[in-house]
């Protein structure tokens, strides 16, 4: 369970020398900025450095024109003697967005005449069998011709009393599968009349445009305009891909020093500098601290100086998570939850045993385990998901709790050569369907549960007291009373139930109250021990009255932080029972369906369970121990760093 060491950087010197500061910092990605002002109480007189970010303009040209030609944004690898100015960046980037502008405009040109020409030969292709010119029907001097389409039910409607009318002549040329295109002729003193009889009949008018002649001719001739379009925009587009694959590679360079500087530049924006001296402030891990230090150092008249994330507690240092290759997937249910303040344990790697184990338990199956470690694999190699790595080990659990069980795909005695041939034993060690066993899975899963509490009780101690929290430690609910309060009682009832031993005398009880009473005053208790002179309540009777009902709950937690383990239990019996559904309905089908529906129920029962249990753990996780021993409360580490850099 770590927490990275950190460091608290305050660097000094002369604003002439901020640019080359900022670069290094930047490009050791390990530098996370933070706020002057919290690190001193006394800035007055200090300025912004710099509110403005000038790579902002080029990354987002060059980002312009990579989308015009297609070219998918990533950072590539740079070599070291490519370092361009800002002038240099900001030359390239317009004369890119120019250029990439002058072929998109004249492409975007050629593409709006070519969608016109292409929509004019499809209409005009409606209209071919009319042997007069246009020009002439449109022009007529008392009568309006007007061409459209017209859908094929609302055709008959025109001869109806309701669309009647002695004035109109519809004309069809041809149909298509809903439509019949057409022109109507009407006098024009008639014709707004006759634009509301077939716009109820939902008519929907063509534009031709330039057309001067008959549209068979016309068609021909937007047929032979249309391929001089279309030649056009495949040479346009020839240029633009031949640019591309000539240019792309110097394009990403660019791109990728403007994205780096564009970043490095939001360090700069956290200086401040009074009278031609600046401050910048920040943290570094422990490990990176000695190196960065004396590069920071060669910079002439820049100081360092550098002070432990302990003794800088009031300032809230970022927290960096540090866990092995095994529990480090993990991190990913941790910091769902909220990230340790610095000082505060990191529970990651009690999480990884804990969640592996109790998906084990609730999941034990060889074969639905097996089948959660492909999923895991698929969903880590090939999607790159994180809970894909989590879903490996926890199949595994539950392939080794199914050998315990005696379980593969159902199949309650599937190992029993194991069992019996192997190891000798008379029968599998749980029969999970047996009767006689379901109070032991009961009563066990209750065990877990509170000896996975009071470990997290003990946590909670250790964490309280790395943050030098005493009283808290003493005498909180998951503190030492809390864990001799609650342990009396679990001890006392584990040894009456299971060997009818009474541990309940008037000393022993006398003992349990006395830790509850103590409990009961933790909160002038812990003030009073961590050193706080404002340790009394305001009103003893308004505390104590509070107070009964927090106690209330207290006890209520306990009770249902335990019993609600019981969920661990649950899932082994659904797991058998679902099982035993799916055998049932098998074995009913017949012979012909019987492999279907078990492969068929399998797999279901198998998503179902995992989803379910992976659910019901982290609840567990979150609900039941969380709350014993973690806040959550930190802040996270976040350097200024250029990530997913790739060749």
């Amino acid at each position: 369970m770590g927490v990275e060491k950190i460091k608290a950087f305050s660097i000094i010197g002369r604003v002439d020398s901020l640019d080359t500061v900022t670069l290094v910092l930047g490009k050791s990605g390990v530098f996370q900025p933070d706020d002057v002002k919290s690190f001193y109480s006394n800035t007055r007189g200090f300025t912004r450095v710099s509110s403005g970010n000038p790579y902002s303009e080029p990354v987002t040209r060059i980002s312009s024109a990579m989308t015009a030609l297609g070219i998918t944004p990533k950072y590539v690898r740079t070599k070291k003697n490519f370092k361009p100015t800002f002038e240099e960046i900001d030359a390239y980037s317009k004369m890119l967005l120019s250029k990439i502008d002058g072929y998109t405009k004249k492409r975007g040109d050629i593409q709006r005449r070519y969608n016109e020409c292409k929509r004019g030969i499809e209409e005009t292709s409606h209209f071919v069998s009319l042997d007069r010119n246009l020009e002439e029907l449109l022009d007529m001097e008392y009568v309006k011709a007007v061409f459209g389409r017209i859908p094929k039910e609302n055709v008959k409607k025109l001869g109806t009393d309701a669309y009647k009318s002695d004035f109109i002549e519809f004309v069809p040329c041809s149909q298509e599968d809903n439509y019949i295109w057409g022109v109507y002729f009407v006098p024009k003193t008639e014709s707004d009349k006759a634009e509301r009889i077939f716009s109820r009949l939902y008519f929907e008018e063509s534009r031709f445009g330039e057309m001067d002649e008959a549209p068979s001719k016309w068609y021909k001739s937007l047929q032979g305009e249309f391929e001089k379009l279309e030649k056009s925009l495949e040479q346009i587009n020839e240029k633009l891909d031949s640019y591309t694959a000539e240019n792309s590679g110097k394009i990403l360079k660019y791109y990728t020093k403007a994205a780096e500087y564009n970043l490095y530049f939001t360090i700069k924006t956290r200086a401040m500098e009074k009278d031609g001296s600046f401050c910048l402030t920040g943290w570094v891990p422990e490990s990176d601290a000695e190196k960065l230090k004396r590069k920071l150092e060669k910079i002439e008249s820049v100081e360092v100086n550098v002070s432990g994330g302990n003794e800088e507690l009031k300032l809230s240092p970022p927290v960096k998570l540090k866990n092995c290759f095994l529990t480090r997937p993990f991190e990913f249910y941790t910091q769902m939850y909220g990230v340790p303040r610095y000082r505060e344990i990191d529970p990651t790697s009690f999480v990884a045993f804990t969640y592996v184990l109790l998906f084990g338990i609730m999941f034990g199956d060889v074969g639905h385990g097996f089948i959660v470690v492909l999923a895991g694999l698929l969903m880590w190699f090939i999607k790159h998901m994180p809970i894909g790595k989590i879903l490996i080990p926890c199949g595994i659990s539950g392939m080794v709790f199914g050998v315990i069980y005696g379980d593969v795909f159902g199949f309650e005695h599937a190992m029993d050569w194991f069992h019996i041939g192997i190891l000798g034993l008379r029968e599998k060690p749980i029969e999970v369907m047996s009767s006689k066993f379901t109070g032991t899975i009961l009563m066990s899963a209750v065990g877990i549960g509170i000896a996975l509490l009071l470990v997290a009780m003990c946590l909670n101690v250790y964490s309280s007291l790395r943050q030098r929290n005493v009283g808290r430690a003493l005498f909180d609910t998951g503190g030492i009373c809390g864990f001799l309060f609650y342990g009396m009682i679990a001890v006392g009832m584990f040894l009456m139930i299971t060997f009818g031993v009474n541990l309940f005398t008037p000393l022993y009880v006398s003992a349990i109250v006395i830790l509850f009473v103590v409990i009961f005053f933790r909160e002038p208790l812990e003030k009073l021990v961590n050193g706080d002179k404002n340790w009394k309540p305001e009103s003893w009777g308004g505390f104590i009255t509070e107070n009964i009902f927090e106690s209330i709950e207290v006890l209520l937690s306990y009770v249902t932080n335990t019993m609600s383990f019981l969920r661990v239990a649950a899932f082994v019996l659904v797991h058998a029972g679902m099982m035993q559904v799916v055998f049932t309905l098998a074995n009913t089908a017949g012979t012909v369906a019987y492999i279907p529906i078990l492969v068929f129920g399998n797999g279901l029962v198998a998503a179902l369970e995992c989803l379910l249990v992976c659910i019901q753990v982290l609840r567990l996780e979150f609900y039941e121990m969380f709350s014993r021993f973690y806040s959550g409360e930190g802040r996270p580490y976040e350097p200024v760093r250029l990530s997913l850099v790739r060749n």
